[in-house]
C-alpha cells in the first residue's frame, strides 16, 4: 500500500524524524513519568471497563456493549502514539520508516474517527433508553448493536484510508523532520514536494464529515435528552441527571474543540506548532477522562466492582493455609 517514490537525483525520503517537543527537552524525564502515569491509568480503567462489562451480566447491555467497544477502541487508539510519545521524551528526536509513519497516521486517524462515531452512537444510545425506553429494548437488540459498530469501524476505514493512501503516495525529496511527536496527515502533507492540495482539501471534506455528522447527532441526542430531564418531577433526578449529562459534554466540548483546532484547516500546513498541543489533549487527556466520566462514576458499575471484590476476597479466604 505504501511505496517511496525517488526523485529525479535518485535519492528519496527513507524515514522521517519526529521533533516532539523541542521547547521543553530539559523536562525529559518529567514529562516521560507524567505521561506513563496517564497512559497506564487510560489503559487500566479502560480494560478495567471491558473487563467488568464481561464479568457482570448486569453490565451485558446495550450501553455497556458500547462502552465496551468505545474503550477497546480507545486502548488501540493511544497506544498508536503514546509509546512513540514516551519515547521521544526519553531521548528526543525519533526515527520513523516511511512505511512505519504513513502507517501509524493511518491507524490514528482511523480509530480517532471510528472514536467519534461511537461517541454518537453512545449518545444515540442513551437518548433511546430515556427518551423511547418503551421501544429501547427492541431498537437496540444485540444484532443492532453489533451492526452500530461494525458499521463505526467501516466507516472510519473508508473515511481516513483514502486520503492517506494517496498522500503517501506523493513525493518526498526532502526535508524529513516533522515538527510533531507522531505522523498526523497536517505535518506530512506540509513535507511534501508535490502538489498536495487536492489530497488535502478530500481530507477536509472528509474529516468534517466525520466532525460534524457525529457532532450533530450528539447535540441532537443530549438537547432531547435535557427536554426530557427538565420534566422529571423530582430535583433530585433532574439534579443527578444533569451532573452526568453535564460530565459527558465536557468530554465532548475537549475532543470536539481540538479536533476542530488542528483538522478543520482546509489548508493542513497551518499552525503546525500549536497542533501539537491541541492534539495532546485527544491523545492524554481525554482518554484520561473517559473512563472515570463514562463508566466509574455509575452506580452501577460501582456495585459490580464491589462484587468482584467480595468474589476475590472469599476466594483467598477459602484458599488461605489453615495454621
Amino acid at each position: 500500500m505504501l511505496r517511496t517514490e525517488e526523485t529525479r537525483n535518485g535519492t528519496a525520503v527513507q524515514e522521517f524524524i519526529l521533533e516532539g517537543f523541542p521547547a521543553v527537552e530539559h523536562l525529559g524525564i518529567l514529562l516521560f513519568l507524567v505521561h506513563l502515569l496517564a497512559y497506564v491509568a487510560s489503559l487500566l480503567g479502560n480494560m478495567l471497563i471491558i473487563s467488568i462489562t464481561c464479568e457482570d451480566r448486569r453490565l451485558q447491555t446495550p450501553m455497556y456493549f458500547f462502552l465496551s467497544s468505545f474503550s477497546f477502541v480507545e486502548c488501540c487508539f493511544i497506544t498508536t502514539v503514546i509509546p512513540q510519545l514516551l519515547a521521544i521524551f526519553l531521548s528526543g528526536r525519533q526515527t520513523i520508516s516511511f512505511a512505519a509513519c504513513f502507517t501509524q497516521a493511518f491507524v490514528f486517524l482511523f480509530l480517532g474517527a471510528t472514536v467519534f462515531f461511537l461517541m454518537a452512537v453512545l449518545s444515540l444510545d442513551r437518548y433511546l433508553a430515556i427518551c423511547k425506553p418503551l421501544h429501547y429494548p427492541t431498537i437496540m437488540s444485540p444484532r443492532a448493536c453489533f451492526f452500530l459498530v461494525a458499521v463505526c469501524l467501516v466507516s472510519g476505514f473508508l473515511f481516513m484510508g483514502g486520503p492517506v493512501v494517496m498522500l503517501s503516495r506523493s513525493l518526498y525529496c526532502g526535508p524529513n523532520v516533522i515538527p510533531h511527536f507522531f505522523c498526523d496527515f497536517g505535518p506530512l502533507a506540509n513535507l511534501s514536494c508535490s502538489e498536495t492540495r487536492p489530497i488535502e482539501m478530500l481530507f477536509f471534506n472528509l474529516a468534517l464529515i466525520v466532525l460534524f455528522t457525529s457532532l450533530l447527532i450528539a447535540i441532537f441526542a443530549y438537547s432531547k435528552i435535557v427536554v426530557t430531564i427538565v420534566r422529571l418531577p423530582s430535583a433530585r433526578e433532574r439534579q443527578r441527571a444533569f451532573s452526568t449529562c453535564s460530565s459527558h459534554l465536557i468530554v465532548l466540548s475537549l475532543m470536539y474543540g481540538s479536533c476542530v483546532f488542528i483538522y478543520m484547516k482546509p489548508k493542513q500546513t497551518s499552525r503546525l506548532d500549536t497542533n501539537r498541543e491541541a492534539a495532546l489533549v485527544n491523545t492524554v487527556v481525554t482518554p484520561l477522562l473517559n473512563p472515570v466520566i463514562y463508566t466509574l462514576r455509575n452506580k452501577q458499575v460501582h456495585q459490580a466492582l464491589r462484587d468482584v471484590m467480595s468474589r476475590v476476597k472469599s476466594h483467598r479466604r477459602r484458599n488461605a493455609p489453615s495454621l
